[in-house]
């Protein structure tokens, strides 16, 4: 049981000289929500939102986002603390349990990633059939939607539920990273490399990429770390598009895995998971033709230009992102201790410059996102540009499996069934075809 949200009074709402009272309810960090969850039953109304900016689908006590003060907190912990002190598995822990874990909990954790990284060794045919030039992503969902048929979830009247979620949570945790692996190998046309039992959680990922069988990869620490950090960023962002593509699918009572490939199929969106490989792009393009910042700055503030400066403005961010302060600091330690001079990071820095000193961005509360600075340190580590997408469902899979699980232990949850307002044609008749005009 999530707890509930107080009710402090009552909004009223009046319409053709009719009030109707709706609950006035308000959360542990004071935000405040009008409950119109049975305003059609009363009045025959709906609401109207487009893309649900104003509409709140549930509650929740995962992730807190205050977007005009910039803040991002995981069951309480601020995102700036763990990205500097945890570590990407033990997030996932606390995403999913609530609470950080013991010593025990914790070595339990690891041994049952460890137990449980490999493939059913039939998948492995699937991989082989997919053209080569398939999109990770593309791989990614569909892989993930067949381990229900591999891998049936365990049912939950088990004697140890938590057991059961630990077992569900670090199946999927671990296989999603070997599926995204095996995914890269595939669309590069290598050998794929099998989990190795002494690394942990992103140092295998890393040398599942990089390693072949005529050149062995040892993982960098530096790069080791700068995963770990990235991928705590993602982990969860309350109810985002893909988060609540989980959600929605799951209320219709669907595995775990199907819910999650319909997340993933959603990250891909450039919109979404795939903006970071958006801003390369850009930033590639705008190095190819010369690098001209003030020219590029000009265009994004030509509404007639039809250019879109990537990476700048969030939907809930009316400040800096607090993620970015982190990923441009990251991006900066990392290329700084591999020694790479990389030209389009002096772009970036010189567009995020000139942006933060033009009224036009500041009025518009247009700051770097997230995606501005992830994919250089992505393209840093040798991650290719089709890739990025599949580290941001990595990093985002502990949240989707957390939401699942809450969606699903919430007695208030109801399939998810949104209303219209129909602008069609009014009733017609029926001509036959041999009548017609």
């Amino acid at each position: 049981m999530i707890p509930q949200a107080a009710k402090i009074g009552d909004a009223k709402l009046l319409v053709d000289g009719k009030s109707y009272d709706l609950p006035l309810l308000e959360g542990t960090e004071k935000e405040r929500a009008i409950d119109i969850s049975r305003l059609r039953d009363q009045s025959g109304l709906i609401t109207l939102d487009y893309g649900f900016k104003n509409t709140g689908s549930c509650q929740s006590a995962i992730t807190f986002l205050d977007g005009e003060q910039g803040i991002l907190r995981y069951r309480g912990y601020p995102v700036e603390e763990l990205a500097e002190k945890s570590r990407f598995v033990e997030v996932a822990y606390l995403l999913v349990h609530g609470k950080l874990p013991n010593v025990r909990e914790n070595d339990r954790f690891s041994q049952l990633l460890t137990q449980h990284s490999m493939l059913h060794e039939d998948m492995a045919q699937f991989f082989k059939n997919y053209p080569e030039n398939a999109h990770p992503m593309a791989i990614l969902s569909a892989m993930v939607v067949s381990l229900s048929a591999f891998y049936p979830e365990l049912s939950q009247d088990q004697q140890n539920p938590d057991e059961d979620i630990d077992i569900t949570t670090t199946r999927l945790l671990s296989k999603l990273r070997t599926i995204a692996a095996f995914s890269y190998k595939k669309s590069a046309g290598e050998p794929f490399v099998y989990p190795r039992h002494d690394l942990k959680y992103c140092a295998n990922f890393l040398n599942m990429m990089f390693s072949s069988p005529v050149s062995p990869y040892e993982p960098h620490p530096v790069l080791v770390k700068a995963l770990n950090v990235l991928l705590i960023l993602h982990a969860d962002h309350e109810q985002n598009c893909s988060t609540s593509a989980v959600r929605l699918v799951g209320s219709a009572k669907v595995n775990l895995y199907a819910a999650v490939a319909a997340g993933i199929c959603a990250l891909w969106g450039p919109l979404h998971g795939g903006a970071n490989q958006e801003v390369m792009e850009m930033l590639q393009s705008i190095h190819d033709h010369g690098g001209d910042v003030e020219k590029v700055i000009a265009q994004a503030k030509d509404k007639n230009s039809g250019f879109r400066l990537m990476g700048f403005g969030h939907r809930v961010y009316k400040t800096y992102d607090p993620r970015a302060k982190i990923a441009k600091q990251l991006c900066d330690a990392v290329l700084n201790k591999l020694g790479i001079n990389d030209p389009l990071l002096d772009i970036a820095k010189k567009l995020e410059e000139h942006a933060l000193k033009d009224d036009y961005f500041i009025s518009r509360k247009l700051y770097p996102n997230v995606d501005f600075y992830t994919g250089l340190t992505y393209r840093a580590m040798g991650v290719p540009t089709n890739m990025f997408t599949v580290l941001f469902a990595i990093g985002r899979l502990p949240g989707w499996i957390a939401q699942w699980y809450e969606l699903h232990n919430d007695p208030a949850q109801k399939i998810g069934r949104p209303r219209q307002i129909y602008t069609g044609v009014n009733q017609q008749k029926f001509v036959p075809m041999a009548e017609r005009a």
